[in-house]
């Protein structure tokens, strides 16, 4: 399991981050997610074989957010 730190441009209230922790959590490989909103981050537990840095912005970028 590998931790990632990504930031999150666009979230601007709970629901945002419920979306987001979401969106994650829903990935196959995915153990943890835990968003900010006051950082504007997402920490994720994942298991890089099964979701990749790329799949992990790709999912935030399609729930309508920038992932950096």
């Amino acid at each position: 399991m590998e931790t990632t730190v990504l930031k999150i441009a666009g979230m601007s209230c709970a629901g945002c981050v419920r979306s987001v922790t979401n969106v994650l959590k829903a990935l196959p490989g995915v153990s943890q997610a835990e968003v900010s909103l006051d950082r504007g981050e997402a920490k994720v537990v994942h298991d890089p074989a099964k979701a990749s840095l790329a799949q992990l912005k790709s999912a935030i970028e399609d729930a309508g957010y920038e992932a950096r």
